[in-house]
């Protein structure tokens, strides 16, 4: 009988190596698949939760497990990690967004650097960019996102004009806007409005009874931002804007003019049984505190609103509107 042929040391390590190469390439199959199972449930895999499937003395393109681990971890941060929302920052005082800002600026003839029109936008934009080619402002059209990067979270409704530094004027000129024809002789003090947008909603109503100007302190108060100027919507074009060091010396200032000051807080007298009339500048507190202690000293005297409901103060801009409207009616409504 014929001994049977025994396999070579050879073959039998040749077979046991391409059977140990097909096992890892089965074990890196599954060890994909589980990946791809915990990236879909949201999962993120911890160093313990990984070594319950990985034998950490397996290489990978050469490199260490340990580091191939590390990479994962980035891809599937980045990869699965939610988009966290913009958040509203405050805009630099060369940006005017928001379609009747940029207008306004066109009329008045106010210098324009360029300004940046959202791709497809419609309705009033044709206007504008029609004013704006007649002027020979530069006119450049961009997508949304890049609008939405620059306005930062303020609406700008696909439109935003890029314009020199905001130019301040001097209390010099307030007062002599208050000569002008159509101008009634009002000032407003706001003292330490920090919201843009009451700024821009109080410099608009100023605007429309036809007061002088609006003085702001440089410290401690919002000033011209592109937010202010888009609540204004428009108003700053026309309306000039002040800005000084010391609130209580202008105040000062204002009476050896002629003008009286009048405070408005809470514990006033009615604002309509106050006489509103002549030389006049309204001092408007900050939206917490109110008119400081040492401004309310100076002022020659106080109006109040009345308050029926449980809410105990009024927005500032929205009682700014109601004395302004006031003083506008105690001098015949058009008559200055």
């Amino acid at each position: 009988m014929q001994k049977k042929q025994e396999p070579s040391r050879k073959g039998t390590e040749r077979g046991r190596n391409r059977d140990d190469r097909r096992q890892a390439a089965d074990d890196r199959r599954r060890d994909d698949h589980k990946w791809d199972d915990r990236k879909r449930e949201g999962h993120k895999r911890s160093g313990r939760e990984q070594g319950d499937y990985r034998r950490d003395d397996r290489k990978w393109n050469g490199r260490p497990q340990d580091e191939r681990r590390g990479d994962d971890r980035k891809r599937y941060d980045r990869d699965a990690r939610p988009a966290e929302p913009r958040e509203n920052r405050e805009l630099p005082e060369n940006l005017i967004p928001g379609r009747n800002p940029v207008l306004e600026a066109l009329k008045t003839g106010r210098q324009i650097e360029k300004i940046l029109v959202q791709d497809g936008a419609t309705g009033s934009i044709g206007k504008i960019i029609a004013t704006a080619k007649a002027g020979g402002v530069r006119i450049d059209f961009v997508d949304k996102k890049k609008l939405d990067l620059m306005a930062g979270g303020t609406p700008h409704q696909g439109i935003i004009a890029v314009v020199p530094g905001f130019d301040y004027a001097e209390v010099d000129d307030v007062l002599a806007k208050s000569e002008e024809e159509g101008r009634l002789p009002i000032i407003v003090l706001l003292d330490d409005i920090e919201d843009p947008h009451n700024l821009g909603a109080i410099m608009r109503t100023a605007e429309c009874v036809g007061a002088a100007g609006v003085i702001i302190p440089k410290r401690g108060s919002s000033g011209l931002s592109p937010a202010a100027v888009k609540a204004a919507a428009g108003a700053a074009e026309y309306l000039p804007c002040a800005r000084v060091t010391n609130l209580v010396r202008t105040i000062e200032e204002l009476k050896e003019r002629g003008y009286w000051i009048c405070c408005c807080d809470m514990d006033g007298q009615p604002y309509d049984r106050c006489d509103l009339q002549g030389k006049l500048a309204i001092v408007i507190g900050s939206e917490g505190k109110g008119v400081s202690r040492l401004i309310k000293e100076k002022c020659d005297f106080v109006v109040g609103l009345p308050l029926r409901g449980r809410i105990n103060s009024l927005n500032a801009s929205n009682a700014a509107a109601i004395v302004l409207y006031e003083a506008l009616r105690q001098r015949g409504g058009t008559q200055r």
